[in-house]
């Protein structure tokens, strides 16, 4: 029994560290320099709320979905943490329903965490 938990427990922590090897690519991995830009030209619209810019590199359905009002709700809970400064870091991608899904992290220079809501931000109406 005890030889059983042994092979069990090495099995795991090999799997564990492959996860990490393969997880590891991804924590160094770069964004193209076109997707950092508009990242960054979105955050600042946010705090800006300019839904023209915010919505300028989407397609016809976020320029369709994205309305002034969720781009108001935004910007009151990150604009102020933004003008503040932050850094944000590339994380990787995924692939969602036909979209390349572009993950980044943004650590903020307050140092307050980020609250989390029930709601992210009001819905069109």
């Amino acid at each position: 029994m005890v030889q059983g938990f042994r092979a069990l427990a090495r099995v795991t922590i090999c799997a564990f560290a492959a996860a990490l090897v393969l997880v590891a690519p991804v924590a160094f991995a770069q964004a193209p320099p076109q997707i950092e830009t508009t990242m960054r030209n979105m955050l600042a619209a946010v705090q800006a709320k300019s839904l023209r810019d915010f919505v300028a590199a989407g397609d016809a359905s976020l320029k369709a979905g994205m309305t002034q009002r969720m781009l108001d709700g935004m910007s009151v809970e990150l604009a102020p943490r933004l003008n503040q400064g932050y850094t944000a870091t590339f994380l990787g991608t995924l692939n969602q329903e036909g979209y390349t899904v572009y993950l980044w992290k943004l650590a903020f220079k307050d140092g307050k965490p980020q609250q989390r809501r029930s709601s992210r931000y009001p819905q069109s109406s």
